[in-house]
């Protein structure tokens, strides 16, 4: 329970602004999933191939860079608190628009929209909530907000579970707006960030260029681990469904199908908070490092357990590693950026990363068809690979924990 006393010393601003930032992405996961859970519907009704609805994910996460920049840069000018509020509103108004979707191209052009939308937001959300709470209670809240993702992921689930015979992908995504209403919220209950305040005249006088002066070579550093990380989450994740559907042959809506990926998304939470809370204690990469490279002997569970027991075991912990490994990354990211680019440096670095691994999914499917269509070989292969890599450039690289923000010393 120690690990989790940072959160007891919050106050009343500090958690409803933790809550605000850890609902954001939840429910910013929550309708990005959606997709996933619902590619072979979207590829009946549009009389498509799979691989082209599919391409609905690389667009998506291919969008990203653009939001991450471009809410960024007005997060770091006019303040983190009204451009969030700005982000939710846009990306729950892509996700109503594509439910009216009349043919795939619109669909894929909304999915893009929703993408551009869906690159500000975690980036915002992290900024406020780390600028906002006392520097020992990082690692935890960065584990916390990680896991708003799976939690987002589940919601997903649970709603395609409960819903999808009944309102079909359509409906799936009328109920994926309703995001808009954090929006009333963070309005009434959440301030502006305290160190975007202190120097926001003195932002104003500065552009992108001149403020990542001498950051060039830690941005494309962060850029290539974002991708490594990316490709490890994306890996794991959005091509699991169509696993269970493709290699366990388990109905979309099925009780099985909702238990595996539930699973899934509960080891996710419980690697978020247990390894962000370490990072406190042993450091941000050293946690990292082995929360990925504790990935790769839980794969053989996780694709061959052999029943469902064993299945469900293998979702737990893949995801208990992954985003063990995640949990960490909001505050990282956020240490090693300079006070006045972190509305914008974190995200960007975030989703460029995102940027480089959105063919992840398409990747998989491609290694799958050169195998007989066996996902659990493509599945293994890319994420065994990608957490050699992950470890080794997290190893070569800088941390700052516990750095104070705005010029201060750490509480």
């Amino acid at each position: 329970m120690s690990l989790l006393a940072p959160l007891k010393e919050l106050n009343a601003t500090q958690r409803h602004t933790v809550l605000a930032s850890f609902l954001g992405w939840t429910l910013d996961a929550f309708d990005y999933f959606l997709l996933t859970f619902v590619i072979v519907a979207v590829s009946k009704e549009f009389g498509a191939d799979k691989a082209d609805v599919i391409y609905g994910l690389f667009l998506t996460l291919a969008a990203r860079p653009l939001g991450a920049l471009l809410f960024g840069r007005l997060a770091d000018r006019y303040g983190r608190r009204p451009i969030l509020m700005l982000d939710v509103i846009l990306f729950s108004v892509f996700e109503l628009a594509t439910a009216f979707a009349p043919s795939l191209s619109v669909f894929l052009v909304l999915r893009f929209m929703f993408g551009v939308a869906m690159g500000g937001e975690w980036g915002l959300g992290a900024s406020l909530a780390m600028e906002t709470i006392p520097a020992k209670a990082r690692g935890l809240v960065s584990g916390l907000l990680q896991s708003g993702y799976p939690c987002g992921f589940f919601l997903g689930a649970l709603v395609n579970w409960l819903l999808v015979d009944h309102i079909g992908w359509r409906g799936l995504f009328i109920v994926g707006a309703a995001p808009a209403l954090l929006v009333l919220y963070i309005r009434r209950s959440v301030p502006e960030s305290p160190v975007w305040q202190a120097s926001k005249e003195e932002r104003k006088k500065r552009g992108l260029f001149e403020e990542m002066r001498g950051h060039w070579k830690l941005a494309l550093y962060l850029t290539l681990l974002m991708a490594a990380f990316n490709m490890f989450s994306h890996g794991s994740q959005d091509m699991y469904h169509t696993f269970e559907e493709v290699n366990l042959h388990l109905p979309s809506g099925s009780g099985a199908a909702f238990l595996l990926v539930a699973m899934l998304n509960l080891g996710a939470m419980v690697g978020g908070l247990f390894f962000g809370a370490l990072s406190e204690r042993i450091g941000r990469r050293r946690t990292m490092i082995t929360a990925a490279l504790l990935a790769i002997p839980v794969i053989p569970l996780w694709m061959y357990g052999g029943s469902m027991l064993w299945l469900a075991v293998g979702a737990f912990l893949i995801q208990v590693m992954v985003q063990g490994a995640w949990g960490v990354v909001p505050t990282h990211l956020n240490e090693l950026s300079p006070d006045a680019v972190r509305g914008t440096l974190p995200g960007v670095a975030y989703q460029l990363g995102n940027l480089l691994a959105a063919y992840t999914a398409n990747a998989q499917n491609q290694i799958a068809s050169w195998h007989g269509g066996d996902l659990a070989f493509a599945m293994s292969t890319w994420i065994a690979g990608i957490a050699l890599v992950l470890a080794l450039l997290v190893w070569l690289g800088p941390e700052a924990r516990g750095v104070g923000f705005g010029g201060k010393r750490a509480e």
